[in-house]
């Protein structure tokens, strides 16, 4: 009866927003930290192209939270830096509180191009998929350096398709759209680098239909290391121990 019910809302949901995707209400997370050369620039970038901007501040030591804040957006804090993965997770939660009904998470430093925001979208607002990831390694070209697309991603692609059975281009991207059904069934705990692959896993195990779609990635610095992939490992291990 549960599953039966759980099927009906998804239906329902999917064709409400099938019929209604020139309302959806669409929230840009970006999680910031120590970024008050780039965050400005960012934040103008996709104010065009969404309803809400929410920048969440993680404890930065510059100046990316006044900067934020005279730019007319929601801006939250974090007093101390806990990591991509919870500044996300408090951007998402600060949307679904404030009725949205698609929440795409954007970097703040500047390697996403806004206007893939629409293609990021589309696939949800068609009621195509409930989680929409980009790739950097589909169509469109991304100056992707070579420890990430020949070590760190090949790495990233065997541990996804071990845990949680889904086969990614981009395992690792955090460029995403989720509909608001399917942000209130991923409950990631991961704050650091590590949040990427269990957000997937969320994904995997909700059952949650997926998409991926070409973006267009510019690095300005190549700052993940082949170290980092075992440190991401290392944290997904560890979380599987504790639960």
């Amino acid at each position: 009866m549960k599953c039966a019910l759980i099927f009906l809302y998804r239906y329902l949901s999917i064709g409400i927003l099938d019929c209604m995707s020139q309302d959806l209400k669409t929230f840009c997370i970006i999680p910031a930290y120590n970024e008050e050369k780039t965050i400005v620039e960012v934040i103008n970038s996709v104010k065009p192209l969404v309803d809400q901007v929410v920048v969440v501040d993680d404890g930065s030591g510059d100046k990316t939270f006044e900067l934020a804040k005279a730019q007319d957006v929601a801006v939250l804090h974090h007093i101390i830096n806990r990591g991509q993965g919870a500044a996300l997770k408090t951007g998402t939660e600060y949307a679904l509180k404030h009725s949205a009904d698609i929440i795409v998470h954007f970097d703040a430093d500047g390697q996403f191009l806004a206007n893939d925001i629409k293609s990021v979208v589309k696939p949800i607002k068609k009621g195509e998929a409930e989680v929409v990831f980009g790739s950097r390694f589909l169509s469109k070209e991304s100056n992707v350096p070579f420890s990430k697309k020949y070590l760190i991603m090949p790495l990233a692609k065997l541990i996804n398709k071990i845990f949680s059975g889904i086969k990614l281009t981009d395992p690792q991207s955090g460029f995403r759209a989720i509909s608001a059904y399917a942000a209130r069934q991923i409950n990631w705990q991961q704050d650091r680098m590590a949040h990427c692959s269990e957000i997937l896993f969320a994904v995997s195990r909700a059952d949650l239909k997926i998409k991926e779609v070409p973006i267009t990635v510019i690095y300005h610095n190549f700052g993940q290391k082949f170290a980092d992939g075992f440190r991401i490992l290392k944290d997904l291990f560890m979380a599987r121990l504790i639960n």
